[in-house]
């Protein structure tokens, strides 16, 4: 007796029948399109086993609804372009929708290299730069007074000079005391830690991070023991030469916050009125 060859799914025979396989299982035409087809994007009908599938970007048409938005020209084995998720051919497209060169203001084709910066588009034989009208291309540039520079032709006409390191500052400089610096030059005294972007103080003109100069010069808590740094408008308490942070001003017994209020010292420790009555 032969061996039955049945669709995978509604195990029906397939002797003498149209299949299709997927994953190494058959499965009749019409399981496979209920199944696994697509719907065309244009029609929404399916797109059956007869029929080309054509898909760009997850999205699937027939062969005679693959066609331009705007002239309904067909664009099967064309290029297009799309926009706001309609096909559209490239000749609609530069009608509508291309960039204008800023430079020659002719308008920049589908397909074709184009450079954009800010908002402005160009192409690329027009993305000169402006001292030496070179092309910039892919190379780092910047952009001053609405024109293009190459890097060593702003660097020649207009960067600063790093304080430090005394080379040109082209992008990201810091300006402390009247001076600029690179950000990679800007560090803490001591930790040599970069300070550009978070809090920092100074002395004897030396800048340094908080955490290094609470460490050399800060004065230390007498509860906590540690710095207080008293920036940034931080509080704290001082009395006889001994400072506490505010939130370690508190009595030694009872533990109430004595900021504020009277207290009474007994053996170096403050202690609120009530607790020092029995010392």
């Amino acid at each position: 007796m032969a061996e039955r060859y049945d669709c995978h799914y509604c195990k029906e025979s397939l002797f003498g029948r149209k299949y299709v396989l997927r994953e190494d299982n058959p499965y009749c035409v019409k399981c496979y399109e209920s199944l696994y087809s697509n719907t065309c994007e244009e029609c929404k009908k399916s797109i059956g086993c007869s029929s080309r599938d054509l898909s760009y970007k997850d999205r699937h048409w027939h062969d005679d609804c693959f066609h331009c938005f705007k002239c309904s020209c067909s664009l099967v084995d064309k290029p297009f372009s799309t926009k706001d998720d309609q096909l559209l051919c490239t000749e609609c497209y530069s009608n509508e929708y291309s960039s204008k060169c800023h430079e020659c203001k002719k308008t920049i084709m589908p397909g074709s290299k184009k450079m954009e910066h800010k908002g402005n588009s160009w192409h690329e034989t027009c993305f000169t730069c402006q001292r030496c009208q070179q092309p910039i291309g892919t190379k780092n540039f910047i952009h001053k007074d609405n024109s293009n520079y190459c890097v060593p032709c702003y660097e020649k006409q207009f960067a600063m000079q790093c304080i430090q390191c005394k080379k040109p500052i082209t992008t990201g400089g810091v300006t402390y005391r009247d001076q600029p610096w690179h950000k990679d030059c800007f560090l803490c005294t001591s930790c040599k830690q970069q300070l550009s972007g978070q809090r920092f103080t100074s002395r004897d003109n030396f800048a340094y991070c908080l955490n290094c100069f609470c460490n050399l010069y800060a004065k230390k808590c007498a509860s906590c023991t540690t710095p207080i740094s008293g920036l940034g408008g931080s509080k704290y308490i001082s009395f006889e030469e001994r400072q506490w942070h505010n939130n370690c001003f508190n009595c030694k017994k009872c533990s109430i916050s004595l900021v504020g209020r009277g207290f009474l010292m007994a053996r170096d420790e403050i202690m609120c009125p009530e607790c020092g009555k029995d010392v």
